[in-house]
């Protein structure tokens, strides 16, 4: 358990001593929004860089920016940590479309740095990620306006980074976030730049697994629509293509140690399309065979138990 540790302990006490100091500055670095009604996208940078060197523990030479495309690079020894996305103060809190929009940038930069940790931040939240088999892999989500010390912060550490987090719950985090952007919120659509898979059009993260996202031709398994929300014609083709293979045979070029995420990650678009059979008394076939998969994989609480 990482709470034995020692480095835990040290961590856990400065954030818990540093958070009201950075709460803080966050807001004096906010007045200029208030001020305007809009503050360019450096003040996030600034925030993230105050929590990174002033509530957690990285030495301010460890954070680099920009690092080809990316706005924010940790890095110690050498070695590349996190991928930081950026984007100005309020774009992202709370709109789900918006911080996958983010990470859809952050996750084709990780792939082409080869960094296995990817986050989006706006000085309002902070969502952070691992790349585990072409999906993502919740690490931490906070509110950097919170007046509690948010201690799971500690994940990001110089002596949390790297290791994996296997007490937090997988998958669904950003599901959390409603779809919608508050009317203050200008929805911010989907960037000019982003790579999109030539023959279906839409980015990475609309596919079930991704093995490299900087190559299209590795995005297995469209599931989604351009906007996030489930495409309920290709959804139980997805799964189909992988149910009618599975036990111990790669799918269309897929790992098999891959296979259970991608099940899990297109269970959760099917709960959000209200396909699931915990959802509704008729489901169709495959819905009613990726729930039993995943009661047999000891999955099936990921798409079944609340979150809280």
């Amino acid at each position: 358990m990482v709470k034995g540790l020692a480095s835990y302990r040290r961590c856990i006490d400065r954030i818990t001593s540093a958070w009201p100091a950075f709460t803080e500055k966050r807001k004096a670095r906010l007045v200029q929004q208030d001020r305007h009604g809009v503050a360019a996208e450096k003040v996030a940078e600034n925030i993230i860089e105050d929590l990174f060197t002033k509530v957690l523990d990285w030495p301010l030479s460890d954070l680099n920016n920009p690092v080809d495309y990316a706005d924010l690079l940790l890095t110690s020894l050498g070695v590349k940590y996190l991928l930081i996305e950026t984007k100005r103060p309020g774009a992202l809190a709370w709109n789900r479309k918006a911080v996958e929009s983010a990470l859809n940038h952050a996750v084709r930069y990780a792939g082409e740095q080869k960094v296995r940790c990817v986050a989006v931040s706006d000085g309002y939240m902070f969502y952070a990620a691992d790349l585990v088999h072409g999906g993502l892999k919740d690490r931490v989500l906070v509110r950097l306006d919170s007046p509690d010390p948010p201690t799971d912060l500690w994940w990001l550490s110089v002596h949390g980074i790297y290791r994996p987090r296997d007490d937090f719950e997988s998958h669904g985090a950003l599901n959390l976030l409603p779809d919608a952007p508050s009317p203050q919120e200008p929805e911010i659509p989907l960037s000019d730049t982003a790579l999109l898979h030539p023959k279906y059009k839409i980015p990475a993260e609309c596919f079930g697994y991704v093995g490299n996202s900087g190559k299209p031709n590795t995005w297995k398994l469209p599931y989604c629509n351009a906007d996030g929300s489930p495409d309920t014609k290709r959804l139980p083709k997805a799964i189909q293509a992988i149910l009618s293979n599975y036990r111990g045979v790669k799918v269309s070029g897929i790992p098999e140690q891959a296979i259970p995420d991608v099940l899990v990650r297109l269970a959760l678009a099917a709960v959000r399309a209200g396909k699931m059979p915990h959802q509704t008394g008729d489901p169709a076939p495959a819905y009613q065979q990726l729930a039993a998969v995943l009661e047999q994989l000891g999955r099936i609480n990921e798409i079944t138990t609340p979150r809280t």
